[in-house]
């Protein structure tokens, strides 16, 4: 049966009391005294306390009875109020005293089955929790407790809650409601706990780590003090430093920078970041070989001896290194090692296509001037920081890679190689090719300063070899601070020697043979390069040599006998299939109006085609069309061609009338490759003249040469690559401009003899020279 109260209603606004809660009740408010009066005067000392959230009243409140009025320690009155049930607010009534009075409706607990059951769960949840706050006495309270409602009332007192749920608590009298609520609240703690409990044990371990780190460092630095007494070294790491930069093995502008960072050590905490940094730069300091240097072997004959050995041909450079020992002996001689701070270093520029020996000729000239040898390669490199080092401000500073290439040579006088100049790229983070300037001037390269060393560093001892494929892709400036070495790649004898003397004996090591077991005569080797390798260097000659000896190992690890096997020309269709590079040159210049031309690519010489015929007249408009993927360059040639067969035909007794009627079409296979440059303005010439009048190109016959609108045949470069090109083409007749005649020296005599090269001057003579005797009617081909 619900019992109904009028009762005065005291408002809470900084707690929720639950049934079964002993709370006090300051009396310094108007509201809270007015309440306690009036209870007091209508003789039943009983309150309705309401929990007051954000200034809206709760719709449950809890029958206080007040148990004592007295005074706080510090002399405030207050009144202790024991909660003793849960009641629902109904409308207000009248009363004595000040206070508001309302009607009260007395809430019955409602339990079920299930109430018991949550009850337990909800007490051991309780308890962990009070035992992490080692709160033993509440403990033994609860566990003292046995009605599930007064158990879950007592979470009143739980600071974990917030006063809306709280207040919820109040308002439902379902007991198993409540537990379940709880529980998961109590779950939700728990939780927290944890998290708190692990965030506050790695603080702890970490501040502990710190401080057990600090002690070991005391003791350490105590303990290396004590050994320094005993041993006469350094006391500490700062005067450790202090004492390697003092030594005498370093010059006077380094050890004045290297000491001013030791005095900043010594004047830095332990724990700063910057120690870390000073620490780096002085150790890469010290690594550097200041005043290590490497005596230059001035035997001349054996310099030369070891490079002959090394490398078939390639005169020019061992020549160039020759003369540089030479000078470097009698500089020595006479006591000139050093003039104007400088030293006699060398710049050389070793500019060639690829698989000529660029690379592996930096080692055999350090071998040969009995220096050290570094590699640096620069292919690819955008950063301007990799050349010139890094500002030490940056994390992850470091000396650029030529200060790094010195530290491993271990000598300031070495041989570094700067591989792939020519494929050094810039973007946003700079140009790599700027920093160069300095590295490769002679005239200034005696004070390099690197960013992140920030002293002078002597380069002017040092021997740069700088490869590249090709120039135009090098600045001019750097270009012109280099002595230019130009390898044009080997005739076919120098490839057969090199194949003989050196791909052969390593490729038989590698496929684990013998030179008794495996041989490869001369004229296999020879066909290899004429036939089934056409370039000018030798990989695709060793790649051909290593395949045929991998057939060999593999059917000797198949049980087949052998014996001491000796591979001739005609076996190594067996072992490779067909030749690739089967002469065609007579096929393709069987018709009027295709002519052979030469030219120089990024691997070298090469042979190209050019085909020119005439459209019907009715068939499409007139003009000309140009296809192969033709350079800009290129057009403007066979433009000129064209304007000059059109103004000078009648002359050479051509059909132009059809030039002009008719649409001209030139292309240059392959198509799938980029061609360019002026040097095909003559073969141009010469294959539309041949579709005029009827005659065939001599199919011995290539010619190279830019042509100009009066006829005349102007000079071109890459004379020595052409030729040499021509020669593996299998082609005698070369027809190249007069004013290039002095390049001619340099082709080797062995090719020479082998060609018939006419210098011309005038496009009548390319013509004459190139076209075969006249035997039909020109217009029947050009129709």
């Amino acid at each position: 049966m619900t019992e109904t109260l009028n009762l005065p209603v005291l408002p809470l606004d900084d707690v929720v009391v639950l049934p079964g809660m002993v709370v006090p009740v300051r009396l310094a408010d108007t509201e809270a005294r007015a309440a306690i009066d009036a209870a007091q005067a209508s003789g039943h000392d009983q309150v309705l306390l309401v929990p007051r959230l954000d200034g809206k009243y709760a719709k449950a409140g809890t029958l206080g009875e007040i148990e004592q009025i007295g005074r706080l320690p510090g002399g405030a009155q207050a009144a202790v109020i024991r909660g003793v049930a849960r009641v629902r607010i109904g409308a207000g009534t009248t009363g004595p005293g000040a206070a508001l009075w309302v009607g009260a409706t007395v809430l019955d607990e409602i339990t079920d089955s299930k109430s018991a059951e949550l009850a337990r769960d909800y007490k051991a949840l309780v308890t962990t929790v009070l035992e992490r706050r080692e709160a033993y006495q509440v403990i033994n309270s609860i566990k003292q407790v046995t009605s599930p409602a007064e158990l879950a009332d007592l979470a009143g007192y739980a600071s974990y809650l917030t006063d809306e749920q709280k207040s919820w608590l109040l308002e439902t009298p379902e007991v198993s409601e409540r537990l379940t609520k709880l529980i998961g609240w109590v779950k939700d703690h728990l939780a927290e706990l944890e998290v708190s409990e692990t965030i506050q044990k790695d603080v702890q371990e970490g501040m502990e780590k710190q401080q057990r780190e600090f002690l070991l460092r005391q003791q350490l630095a105590a303990v290396r003090k004590e050994l320094a007494e005993l041993d006469g070294k350094a006391e500490s790491e700062e005067e450790d430093y202090r004492a390697r930069v003092e030594a005498p093995d370093l010059p006077e502008h380094v050890r004045k920078a290297a000491l001013a960072e030791v005095d900043k050590l010594e004047r830095t905490a332990e724990q700063s970041p910057e120690v870390g940094w000073i620490r780096t730069w002085l150790d890469t300091v010290l690594e550097l070989p200041w005043n290590e240097r490497t005596e230059d072997g001035y035997d001349l004959r054996e310099a030369r001896a070891i490079l002959d050995a090394d490398h078939a041909g390639l005169d020019d450079v061992k020549e160039r290194i020759t003369e540089y020992l030479a000078v470097r002996r009698r500089r020595a001689d006479r006591g000139l090692g050093v003039v104007g701070g400088r030293r006699s270093g060398a710049v050389l520029a070793l500019v060639g296509p690829p698989g000529v020996g660029k690379t592996s000729l930096g080692e055999s000239v350090a071998r040969a001037m009995g220096r050290k040898f570094v590699r640096v390669a620069l292919g690819g490199v955008r950063d301007e920081a990799e050349i010139r080092g890094h500002r030490r401000t940056y994390v992850g500073a470091l000396p650029g890679r030529i200060v790094r290439a010195i530290t491993e040579a271990g000598s300031m006088n070495p041989v570094v190689l700067l591989d792939e100049i020519d494929k050094v790229g810039a973007d946003y983070r700079g140009d790599p090719t700027a920093a160069l300037l300095e590295v490769l001037d002679p005239a200034q390269n005696h004070t390099f300063r690197d960013h992140y060393l920030e002293v002078e560093l002597d380069l002017s001892d040092v021997v740069f070899l700088a490869t590249a494929n090709v120039l135009d892709s090098i600045p001019a400036p750097l270009l012109d601070r280099m002595e230019l070495v130009q390898l044009d790649g080997y005739t076919e004898d120098e490839k057969v020697t090199i194949a003989r003397d050196h791909l052969l004996p390593r490729q038989l090591d590698r496929a684990g043979l013998s030179v008794e077991e495996v041989a490869i005569d001369d004229s296999a080797l020879r066909l290899l390069a004429g036939e089934y390798t056409r370039e000018a260097g030798v990989r695709q000659l060793e790649r051909s040599i290593s395949r045929v000896l991998r057939k060999v190992t593999a059917k000797l690890a198949m049980g087949e006998e052998l014996g001491a096997l000796t591979i001739s020309a005609a076996e190594l269709k067996a072992y490779l299939g067909s030749p690739k590079f089967t002469p065609d040159s007579a096929e393709r210049t069987a018709l009027p109006g295709v002519a052979t031309g030469l030219a120089v690519t990024g691997a070298g010489g090469d042979v190209l085609f050019i085909e020119a015929s005439l459209a019907d007249k009715e068939t499409g408009p007139t003009g000309v069309t140009l296809t192969g993927q033709l350079g800009d360059v290129m057009k403007e040639s066979a433009q000129i061609a064209l304007s000059y067969l059109r103004s000078h035909g009648a002359e050479l007794g051509l059909p132009v009338g059809d030039l002009a009627e008719r649409n001209t079409h030139i292309h240059v296979p392959a198509g799938a490759v980029p061609k360019d440059g002026p040097s095909a303005g003559v073969t141009m010439t010469t294959a539309l003249a041949s579709l005029l009048s009827g005659r065939p190109v001599r199919s011995e016959v290539a010619m190279t040469g830019e042509v100009s609108l009066t006829g005349r045949v102007l000079p071109i470069g890459g004379v020595k690559q052409k030729l040499l090109a021509a020669h593996r083409a299998g082609l005698t007749t070369i027809l190249i401009p007069k004013r290039n005649e002095p390049d001619l020296e340099d082709v080797p005599e062995s090719v020479l003899s082998e060609l018939t090269v006419h210098p011309v001057s005038d496009v009548r003579e390319v013509l004459e020279l190139a076209l075969e005797p006249a035997q039909v009617d020109a217009r029947q081909f050009a129709a």
